[in-house]
This record gives structure tokens, sequence and C-alpha cells, in this order.
């Protein structure tokens, strides 16, 4: 027969649908495996591209213009402004924090002043639909939390600082508010002019000022930011251009949409476990029909082919299905992430995604179906008969195929990903770990063989099924191993951020920080506050603005702005930051290198640098560093390096100077107040806010629970994603005991003939189970802890500061759910009729 002719695709197809089932029966697997890979890279896919599209297509309206130049605690100079209006339109405008009172109530906003030429690009929308620019003198637009607040509707007044207001319309959309990043409060828009008149930009006030351009058409943002920075080079100027508009989100959309990725990407491999589980069970099933096939004269090419289709029209069904599910959910992720990124919550379709899912699900359906396909291809009909009691060998065949769409697979990841090298890393990573749990099933089948049988008949049987010819160990190891690991990179991930939330927002701060309180009326805060709270803890300390210019030994020193990219870590190094001076070492803070100054030192101008940032710029004690403050230029040397407590909620500077260097510049103080326990903030916040108006009076608690709100959401968006993984795992769980299930139905038949009962049979399994569970326990937590920590640390930047208890937990529980799928995959073993299953052989 084997010299047939082949039969066409066509003929191939009415055999293969007359035996498939109109449920696919026996693929189901298959189906959920591709269902929930292609889904999940369908949305993850859609929405990050939806974002990115937005970002990129919207950079001038969200950042008011096409380059953006900011700088602190001053207005720009006459000679600066004209460099500015030499290459375009500009709009400018000052940012600061502040208190709105309203007859008993205030609150903190984020005061946004701005010029008749505001917007540039866009326009604002108020709740009553107007579309409006810049408000009138004495009017104000303000957003719906700070009316909320302060108790207020249109047209009633309030003040700011020593300025009286008159809301003239509720904020619904603000075409810039990305651009502005974190605020202590909601937006208040006021005319430019406002804050001045408001005795708020009092000589060492805590501001920005904001220049926007619009450049001709054809203009290079970039070109003319390196022209305005070569031009004032020691200006303290911060940039942003149109293509980076609001690099916060940039890098929130480019961390997420990596973790993500790998994630999708994660899941797809552990599903494709279970694919290849799933579609050996499936032509294990069929083992009689392909005898029979081939008996009536079907070839080796005929049985492929058959069978591909049917594999193949299952895979399509898995795959589209999963497409159409990921594009159905990604308006209810975009919903989700409405407030806090640019994104459309109507459906979306990006056809890239769509075809990288759906190119990447039928690779990894090819890579783990075509070696049980090939290997049902290429045996004789007796074979196959023979395979419950003889079980068929393996064959190579299939590897080629596998090993072409894994090839297929790596190339399509390296062309199309963002982080090629990030992504190709995991792929090797994701294949050394097959292969290692490959081994370790090999590795326990011959334990179990070479360790001396038990007593305990049922322990003797388990034992045994672990090493006896046709044991699925392997595939059981290699299954339960991504499964049990799933359950624990859940754990690890979710408790490391919310170890995380914990530490970087922690329940004890002080009460309240006070930002421009005036230098010449410390005594007078000092007084009004123990006249309130005499048992108040209150700190107070300069409060500066600056920036690094240059750093290293005195003779070679690096200047910032010659540096093509920053040294990670060096964050301090990107625009103006805190600076303060102290005569003593600040709460919190250790000198881990170095000499304090003495209380009385003078002359010599010194600096106390954080010792991290020290590390990433490569400073020592005895170097220099140049700073920017108010345009002028003041440079010290670096007297000790210390360790900064990042974990209290005080006052924290990458550096401190001696009193010498920066007690003459104009500037005010920052405090921090912690009340006794109980003590009540209202009548205290009000006496601030009455005494000091130009001062900027902030009740930590409200701060602390927005901080955890959105640190929650990102640990809601992780526990999501993360938990597709587990999904994946769950199927492969199932995938690999439906699959040894066939495998078991002769032996349990034999059992129950010589007497077994139920509860005997089903105490084998769960002891066979048991011990493979146990064996790859060690292995699961030192994988899924592994990639946990790759992902916190490396992706995310986070700390790694998991709540291992919980995450032993998880495994046990993850333990748990494998010997229930045991037991319950079982069940319909006993259901067997022992006639039925023996003439089946």
């Amino acid at each position: 027969m084997s010299g047939a002719p082949a039969l066409d695709w066509r003929t191939a197809w009415k055999i293969a649908r007359r035996d498939l089932n109109a449920r696919f029966r026996g693929l189901r697997l298959l189906l959920v495996c591709l269902f929930l890979g292609t889904a999940a890279l369908t949305a993850i896919g859609t929405l990050t591209s939806a974002i990115e599209r937005e970002l990129a297509g919207r950079g001038q309206e969200i950042l008011g213009g096409d380059l953006e130049v900011e700088v602190w605690q001053r207005d720009l100079t006459a000679a600066e402004r004209a460099l500015l209006t030499a290459r375009g339109r500009i709009s400018a405008g000052t940012r600061m924090q502040a208190m709105a009172v309203a007859g008993a109530q205030a609150a903190p906003v984020g005061l946004k002043a701005v010029d008749d030429a505001w917007p540039l690009y866009g326009r604002l929308v108020l709740a009553d639909g107007r579309r409006v620019g810049a408000p009138a003198a004495g009017e104000a637009w303000a957003a719906k939390g700070a009316a909320e607040r302060l108790g207020i509707a249109v047209g009633e007044r309030f003040t700011v600082g020593t300025g009286e207001l008159v809301l003239a319309g509720i904020i619904a959309n603000e075409p810039d508010r990305l651009s502005e990043g974190f605020q202590l409060g909601p937006s208040v828009i006021v005319a430019a002019d406002f804050p001045a008149r408001a005795g708020l930009l009092a000589p060492g006030a805590m501001y920005q000022s904001k220049y926007r351009l619009a450049l001709p058409p054809g203009a290079d943002p970039a070109a003319a930011q390196q022209a305005i920075a070569a031009a004032a080079p020691s200006a303290g100027f911060e940039y942003r251009t149109r293509d980076r508009a609001s690099p916060g989100a940039d890098r929130f959309v480019s961390r997420m949409g990596e973790f993500l990725g790998l994630v999708g990407l994660a899941a797809l491999v552990i599903a494709g476990i279970g694919i290849g589980g799933g579609v050996t069970s499936y032509l294990d099933a069929r083992r009689a029909a392909i005898a029979t096939l081939k008996v009536l004269g079907a070839t080796s090419r005929d049985i492929a082919r058959i069978y591909a289709l049917q594999i193949a029209a299952a895979t399509a069904l898995g795959t589209v299905l999963g497409m159409i599910a990921g594009t159905l959910a990604t308006p209810l992720l975009a919903r989700a992430l409405a407030g806090l990124l640019p994104v459309e919550t109507r459906l979306l379709a990006d056809p890239r995604s769509l075809l990288l899912a759906a190119a990447y699900g039928l690779l990894v359906a090819l890579v783990f179906a075509a070696p049980p396909l090939m290997r049902a291809r290429y045996y004789p009909a007796m074979a196959m008969m023979r395979a419950r009691v003889a079980p068929l060998a393996f064959r190579r065949a299939g590897l080629w195929w596998s090993a072409g769409g894994l090839a297929a697979i790596a190339l399509l990841v390296v062309a199309t990903s963002a982080q090629p090298l990030l992504a190709g890393g995991f792929l090797l990573g994701a294949a050394v770990v097959v292969g290692l749990l490959a081994l370790l099933g090999r590795g326990i089948a011959r334990a179990a063989a070479a360790l001396p049988r038990p007593r305990n008949p049922l322990a003797r049987a388990a034992l045994a099924n672990l090493h006896r010819p046709g044991a699925a160990t392997t595939t059981l190891v290699t299954a339960l191993g991504f499964g049990l690991a799933a359950f624990v990179l859940l754990a690890a991930i979710q408790t490391a951020i919310d170890g995380n939330i914990a530490r970087t927002v922690p329940r004890e701060a002080p009460d309240f920080f006070v930002l421009d309180v005036p230098r010449e009326r410390e005594d007078a805060f000092r007084a009004l506050v123990t006249d309130s709270q005499p048992q108040a803890a209150i700190r107070t300390v300069p409060a500066l603005r600056g920036a690094i210019l240059a750093y290293g030994p005195q003779a070679a020193m690096t200047r910032v702005a010659d540096l093509e990219d920053i040294p990670d870590g060096a964050w301090a190094l990107r625009g103006e930051r805190g600076l303060t001076y102290a005569q003593g070492v600040p709460p919190g803070n250790r000198v881990t290198e170095g000499q304090w100054w003495s209380a009385d030192q003078a002359g010599e101008r010194l600096v106390s640098v954080d010792a991290d940032l020290a590390q990433a710029i490569g400073l020592e004690v005895g170097d220099y560093l140049t700073i920017g403050v108010l345009g002028v230029e003041r440079t010290a040397r670096v007297a000790n390096l210390r360790v900064i407590d990042w974990e209290s909620m005080g006052f924290n500077y990458v550096l401190v100077f001696s009193p010498g260097t920066l007690a003459d510049a104009p500037h005010n103080l920052a405090a921090t107040i912690d009340l006794p326990a109980g003590a009540q903030t209202g009548p205290l916040l009000r006496a601030l806010v009455g005494a000091f108006p130009s001062s900027s009076v902030i009740e930590v608690g409200d701060v602390l629970v927005q901080a955890r709100d959105l640190l929650g959401q990102v640990g809601l968006a992780t526990l999501a994603a993360a938990s597709v993984a587990v999904l994946a795992g769950l199927a492969v769980l199932a995938g690999a005991i439906a699959a040894a299930r066939a495998a078991r139905t002769y032996d349990t038949v034999m059992l129950r003939v010589l007497g077994a009962s139920r509860g005997q049979v089903l105490a084998m399994q769960a002891a066979e189970y048991g011990m493979l569970a146990l064996a790859l326990a060690g292995v699961a937590l030192a994988l899924g802890t592994g990639i946990a920590w790759l992902v916190v640390t490396q992706l995310f930047e986070f700390e790694w500061l998991p709540h291992r208890p919980t995450v032993l937990a998880t495994l046990g529980g993850g333990l748990a759910l494998v010997l229930a799928f045991a037991v319950g995959g079982s069940l319909p073993l006993l259901r067997a009729r022992p006639a039925q299953a023996l003439r089946a052989l």
C-alpha cells in the first residue's frame, strides 16, 4: 500500500472534517491554551500601540508646544526670552503649589498661571462644553476636585495667597495636563500676572517658570533645543520636546509594555507545553482510527495531512477567538487607565498586534504539535494497535519542524520587540528552563527506578508509574514545573509591589508638609504651631532648587551638558533638584566616607553627596561639584558621602551643603509638623493658611492615600497580567493530567480486576503526583522567584521586597491544587468498564 497515491488536500479535509467532533472534543486543551496566549498578546499589543500612538500623535497638545523650556525660582531674563522668541511663538507661565481657601475650607492646589497665548496647541474644554484659553484677570478655571474640596460652585469666590478669584468654570479636559506631572492637588488655572499680585513670587519662593515654543513648520525641536542650550549653557534650563512630551508616561508605557509583552510570551510558552500534551492525548485517543486508515491504504503523508488539518482547524479557531477576546478586552483596560494615560476607551483594533498575536499562536502550535503528529505519521498500523502495551518510541522527525518554528519565533521577536535583547534573552531562558525541566524529568524517572521498592503496595505502584515504559514523567515534570512556578511568580511579584508600597509610602509620616515659609518669620511659624498643638514636633530646613552643572576632579571636571547619555542611577543630573544646607548630619542620614564639617565651619564651600549618586557618576571625596542656583554657578568640594534613609517621610536631599555655600541665595524654608496621636488637624490647617497665605500647607494623609492608590493600580494591572500566566499554567496542568489519564485506563482496569478499590486507585494517583509535586517544589520556588526578581528589580526598578510566607503559602496552595487536579482527573478512570477497555487494546 506504500506505493498508493497520496490524498489531495481537498479529500484529506473531507476525511478530517468527518472525523473532527463539532465541539472539538479532545482538542479543547489546544483551544484553551491558544485562546489564552493570543488573547493576552492581542490585548497587550493593541493597548500599548494605542497609547504610543496617542503620545506620538498628540505630542504638541500634550506638551503645549514643540519645545518647552523651564527653570526654577526665577523668570527668564530679557536676553533669554529673546533667544526663544527668535525661534517661534512663545507662551509663558508659572507653576507652583499653593493653598486655596473658601470660607472655612482649605485645599492644596496645583496653581497654573498662563498667558493669553496659552494653549499654543489644543483647547481647554470646560464641563459646560465651552472651549476656552486663559481665564480673564480675577477669574479661574478649576478642576472638579478643587471645587468639591472647597465646597464652591461656578460664580463663587475663593482666595489663593492674598489674591481673590472667581470660579469661572470647571475643567473637563486640560490639554497639557499629562505633561505637568505629579501635583499635590487638583489644577487651578489663572491669568499670568496672578501669582505676583497674590504675593506668591517673593524671592526664594518655590515655583517654575515654563515657556512653550511653537516652531515654524518643518523646524526641528531638538535642533532648537541644542541652539538654546549652546547659547545659555549655565542657565539651568530643563527641556522637553514634543517627541517626549511626557517622559514619565513614555517610561511607564515602555516598561509596562515590555512586562506585559513578556507575560504574553510566557503565557504562550507555558500554553505551548499544554498544546503538546493536548495533541499527544488527542492522537493517542485516535490511535484506532489512525491504524484503521493505514490498514485501508492511507499513507504516512495522508495521516499527516488529515490530522494536521484537524489540528490546524482547532488552532485557527483558538487563535481567532483569542484575537476577538483580546480586542474586546482592550476598551476595559483602556478605561482603567483613562485617568493616567491618554488612550481612547472605544473599541480598538491594531492590525499589527493582531497579526503578531496570530503569528505567535500559529508558530507555538507548530513547535509543540509537530513532534506528536510526526510520531503518529511514521509508525505502522500494528505498532499503533499495540501502543497501549508497547508505547511508541520517540521520533526525531518532528524536531525539524519544531526547530524551524522556534527559529521563526526568535526572528519575529527580535524583529518586532522594542527591547530585542530582553525578549531574546527571555526566549533563550525559556528554552533553557524547558530543557532543564526535561532533564530533571528523566533524572526523576531514573532515580525512581533506582530507589528501593516500598513495602506499601500503593506507594510501590505510584513509584513504579514514574519509571515504567511509556511513563509521562518528563512531560508531567515540565508541566508541573511551569504550573507551580507560575503560582510562585504571581505571589512574588504582587507581594514585592505591596512591599514597595509599604516601604515607599510609609504608614507613619508627618501630619503636614509646609512649603515656602519665609525665613524671617520662622519664629512666628513655630509659635503658631506650638500655641495650637504644644506637643507638636517641628522641623524646618532651607529649601532651594538648583542643577548640577559639572563634577569630578578640579582639574578635569565633567560638564553635564557635554554628556551624551546620563549614567544609570544618576537621575539627579537631569534638570534641577532640591538643595539645602545644614550644620549637622540630617536625621536619617549616615556618613559612610569622609568627615562632616564642624558646626561653625566657614570659608571653603563644602558639599555632602548621596553615596548612590557618587557611585553612579564616579565621584569621590575630594572631588568638586558645580551647581547653578538662580543662574549663578557655585562650586563646592565633596567633603563626605552619606547613605540616605529614603523610607522616612522627612526631608531627604541628595546634596547637602555647608551653610556658607548657599545661605546668601534667596530662599525660604520647608517644614514638617508631626502632631500627637489623635490630634485634630483642621484647626491648625486653618490657622496656618490664615497666617501664612503665601505658604503651601499639605496634609500628608491625603497625599499618602493618592500615592497608595496610584501604586495600587500598578499592582492590580501587574496582578491581572501575571494571572494570564497562571491560567495558562492551570491549563497545562489539566492537559498533562488528561494526557496521562488516557495511558492509565489500562492500568486502572487491571488494578480493579485484581481487586483494588476506588479509594486505593485514587490514593495511588495522589501519591504519584504528590511525589512529583514535592520533588518540583524547590525547582518551582527557585524558577518563579528568579523570574519575579528580574521583573521587579530590572524591569520595574523596584526594591526586591517579597513577603516570603505568602509566597510559600501560595506554593503550598499550588501543590494542593495539583493533587486536586490529579484526583479529579482520575475520577473518569473509575468509570471505565473492564471489558470495553480490554477490547480496546
